[in-house]
């Protein structure tokens, strides 16, 4: 879990980047989607909007104010793109430093091989 300070209106809130937290942003940002792709949708989708913008805002301290809610959701948005992009870029480098571990190896192992058949 990862804790965020956010500032609002000089107000400091914190949230903690749980998988729960991580998956109600996702969540809402395909229901968002979806209102955009089909504005008529959006009466059937605007419930379950405001249904996970309450769950989000729950996860932080202190309590939000409704004036603070929208600048709170869009900061939550952005902490976990960011910390989306951090983790993808922390798996390529881990992918790109095991492959270059492999191909040592593989490079290591044919000079051994070499040097016993000679």
């Amino acid at each position: 879990m990862i804790s965020q300070e956010i500032v609002l209106n000089g107000k400091k809130y914190r949230l903690t980047l749980t998988d729960q937290v991580l998956s109600d942003v996702r969540r809402l940002k395909a229901l968002y989607n979806a209102a955009y792709e089909d504005p008529e949708s959006f009466e059937e989708v605007s419930s379950a909007i405001s249904d996970t913008i309450n769950q989000i805002a729950s996860t932080v301290e202190p309590s939000v104010s409704d004036s603070d809610l929208d600048g709170l959701i869009q900061a939550v948005m952005k902490a976990v793109d960011e910390k989306s992009r951090e983790t993808e870029d922390a798996r390529a480098r881990h992918v790109e430093e095991k492959a270059k571990a492999e191909r040592k190896n593989a490079s290591q192992a044919k000079k051994s091989k070499k040097l016993h058949n000679s």
